[in-house]
């Protein structure tokens, strides 16, 4: 999937990035300024997702540094990391810790369609998403500095039966909560592992959004995305790498929320129009 930024018209060498050991990104990618009343960071969203859409960034191509982007549009890096969450949550982009972010290929539906009688159980499971974003980013790294190779190899287990299940259509939520508790087991903590089990399977939110299950058909190319992000956290823990084993929970705790978070939105704005659409019906 990953290819060269040679030849993107919005994409230069950095030679100093380069020397310095950072990944080749785009010293020259031109931004266009977008009204703050806006909002940056939805500003940005639609900027590079315009350049998505219209072929200017293809897929495989690796997006610039957030320094770069930064420059480009005269933004925060807090901006231009919550753009890069929504695109990523949007299946517009994916990023790779330590690589860097590239384009994938477009979807018919980068969201799911989340049903308006859901509204009120995703408002609990973004609630959980909160939690686990902050107790499960510092889990993994405890897990890095503290794991035992008997730990890695449970996790590893739990990611090969989570790999099996999606290829058969089977059951992926006992793996992926095995593979979170053990991170929290890892710890040497009891009292992560306590919590995670006090949720249970609930915190995986597919298990109680169906709209989630049945993204995409059937739910193959989500859960495919979803094992890449687990397999980042595992090499991070495997190396005993701290800081990009909390990078990668974090994103993929966070791609998680803010997926739901668009379906969220999308469907309180769909429940808005219908009953406006019914109110401004002629009576019979």
């Amino acid at each position: 999937m990953v290819q060269s930024t040679a030849g993107n018209p919005l994409v230069s060498e950095a030679p100093a990035e380069a020397a310095a050991g950072g990944p080749v990104a785009g010293a020259a990618f031109v931004g266009r300024p977008r009204q703050r009343a806006r909002g940056l960071a939805h500003g940005l969203v639609e900027d590079l997702g315009e350049k998505i859409r219209n072929q200017s960034l293809r897929p495989g191509d690796k997006l610039p540094t957030e320094s770069a982007i930064m420059q480009a549009y005269g933004v925060s890096r807090t901006v231009v990391r919550e753009a890069l969450s929504k695109l990523q949550a949007g299946g517009l982009v994916e990023t790779l810790h330590g690589v860097g972010t590239f384009v994938l290929q477009p979807r018919a539906s980068g969201v799911f369609r989340l049903d308006p009688g859901e509204i009120a159980a995703s408002v609990d499971v973004l609630a959980v998403l909160e939690l686990r974003i902050s107790l499960e980013t510092e889990s993994a790294g405890l897990a890095a500095s503290r794991r035992t190779d008997e730990q890695l190899v449970a996790m590893r287990q739990a990611l090969d039966d989570f790999e099996k299940n999606v290829a058969v259509a089977g059951d992926t939520v006992g793996p992926d909560f095995r593979f979170h508790l053990q991170i929290a087991q890892s710890t040497g903590n009891p009292y992560f592992a306590d919590i995670m089990r006090h949720l249970g399977t609930t915190l995986i939110p597919r298990t109680r959004i169906s709209a989630i299950r049945n993204h995409e058909g059937g739910g193959a190319p989500y859960l495919s995305r979803v094992n890449r992000e687990h397999e980042e956290i595992y090499a991070a823990i495997a190396r005993r790498d701290p800081e990009s084993a909390r990078a990668a929970m974090r994103i993929h705790l966070t791609n998680s929320r803010e997926r739901l978070r668009m379906a969220q939105e999308a469907a309180q704005q769909k429940a808005k129009a219908d009953a406006a659409a019914g109110q401004g019906a002629p009576a019979t």
